[in-house]
């Protein structure tokens, strides 16, 4: 009776965990169910993979603005601005790849300094200095494009968003792609082992051995679904290896270093990181400058995707990037938000619209369709969070 009770506690504990990620896998469920399988085709579930990167990348530097006390409206503008000086650096001065990432990377630090320091150091709210920058950038955007459409970019440029790690076999399984996904499972485990010891170092409880053993075979089946998927088709692309190094480096950012705690510290009581002598000025600064570079990023990764830079590039996207990161778990008032949990919620808006594009729903019931799931995802969040 007593193990039986254990089980369901554990199951209980990670439902509440987990919460996003097993409405994701219900949307594919109900997705594949109304579009006779044609969602869960390995080609749709490779284009969903490319139509979740920007989101994903640009939702791990929300995290930390949100947590913070803050919210970024420029995203969108400053992402279509920073594509097209990377469309101009290489159409119209005819520079390589690498130095257009660099310069484009460096233009997004300073626009992120520029709202960083009007935030941190001018105590202006985020809300009007991100406004701003919005119809800002919005507006530079028209000016360096004169309203054309740049266009096209190298060969290596596009890579980034639209090829694919090559097979090391001749198999029409991309091995390649099976190798990473196992690679990942491992890891997965491996962290997963090591937070088990730690518990048990300092006297924490934890879950017996064999429902331990049964979460880590269900997690590595799980991890290697999506990896097989695409594996059947031309294989994992490039801009995912890039979305799985920024979600670690962000993760490691948010877990392991002084400046993930001071970001959670100040978000938690802004008066008690003062008092306890954080610099929340100097922190607040960091912040947005992550969040420009990670537009810029974006930015990179939106236009090698569409092989142009558009005057009306990244218009709304600071909405589903921010909504991506509140599906995720990320807290409204600041404190408490994790980067797995806003790339899952990246993943559920990229299902969210190419599930009901398969289903041919028109724009507004797509529209009307993700803000009330995204209303119903956070109650459901909020409402495990208070069973806990």
């Amino acid at each position: 009776m007593e193990k039986i009770q254990l089980i369901k506690s554990a199951i209980k504990s990670n439902l509440q965990q987990y919460t996003m990620f097993f409405a994701l896998i219900g949307l594919m469920i109900i997705f594949t169910i109304f579009t006779n399988g044609t969602f869960l085709m390995p080609r749709n579930l490779s284009n969903l993979l490319l139509q979740t990167s920007h989101i994903a990348i640009l939702a791990c530097g929300v995290v930390l603005v949100i947590v913070a006390g803050h919210i970024d409206l420029s995203i969108g503008s400053v992402v279509g601005f920073t594509g097209a000086v990377a469309a101009i650096l290489q159409v119209n001065f005819g520079l390589g790849t690498f130095i257009t990432i660099i310069l484009t990377l460096v233009v997004g630090a300073v626009i992120g300094l520029w709202h960083g320091y009007w935030v941190a150091y001018q105590e202006v709210p985020a809300f009007i200095v991100t406004l701003s920058g919005m119809m800002a950038f919005k507006g530079g955007l028209l000016y360096i494009t004169k309203g054309a459409t740049i266009a096209p970019m190298n060969d290596s440029f596009k890579a980034i968003s639209q090829k694919y790690l090559p097979n090391i076999s001749g198999f029409d399984i991309h091995i390649t792609t099976i190798i990473v996904g196992v690679i990942i499972g491992i890891l997965f485990i491996i962290k997963n082992i090591k937070n088990r010891k730690d518990r048990m170092e300092y006297g924490f409880q934890i879950k017996s051995i064999n429902i331990f053993v049964l979460k880590q075979i269900i997690t590595f089946s799980l991890i290697m679904l999506p990896f097989i998927a695409v594996a059947l088709y031309n294989g994992l692309p490039y801009v995912i290896i890039l979305v799985f190094v920024v979600g670690f480096i962000y993760t490691v950012i948010t877990t392991k270093t002084k400046f993930g705690r001071h970001v959670y510290a100040i978000g938690g009581n802004k008066e008690a990181a003062i008092l306890s002598g954080i610099e929340t000025k100097l922190v607040n600064l960091k912040i947005f400058i992550s969040m420009g570079i990670l537009s810029a990023l974006g930015g990179i990764v939106y236009t090698a995707r569409l092989n142009a830079a558009t005057a009306g590039a990244g218009s709304g996207m600071e909405l589903e990037v921010i909504a991506a990161a509140i599906i995720g778990g990320t807290s409204t008032l600041g404190g408490e938000g994790t980067i797995f949990g806003a790339i899952i919620g990246a993943l559920v808006m990229a299902t969210l619209n190419n599930g009901m594009s398969l289903m041919g729903a028109q724009p507004d019931i797509q529209y009307i369709t993700k803000g009330l799931i995204l209303l119903l995802a956070v109650w459901i969040d909020i409402s495990s969070r208070k069973n806990i």
